[in-house]
């Protein structure tokens, strides 16, 4: 699968786009952690959900659960929102 790096975290894989696998959303971001660790982190928090800021996309629709399935070929945006006052 092709995933989409927001700019804020890219100083963990150096790149825009990587690649990864898994049957769920949870499994490619637990690959992502492998490789680049500290990313889930900053995705995902300690209840195991998606943080408030963090916005996922799969192939154009937004996504909720970390056990949507997966199927090998879509591409996933990760959207990191911007927040002030």
């Amino acid at each position: 699968m092709n995933i989409l790096i927001p700019a804020p975290l890219r100083s963990y894989t150096k790149t825009s786009r990587v690649d990864a696998s898994g049957a769920t959303l949870a499994a490619v971001l637990v690959e992502l952690d492998h490789r680049f660790p500290g990313i889930r982190f900053r995705m995902i928090d300690e209840q195991d959900r998606i943080r408030r800021h963090i916005r996922v996309f799969v192939d154009g629709s937004q996504v909720f659960d970390l056990e949507h399935r997966l199927h090998g070929s879509e591409e996933i945006l990760i959207v990191q929102a911007l927040s002030g006052g």
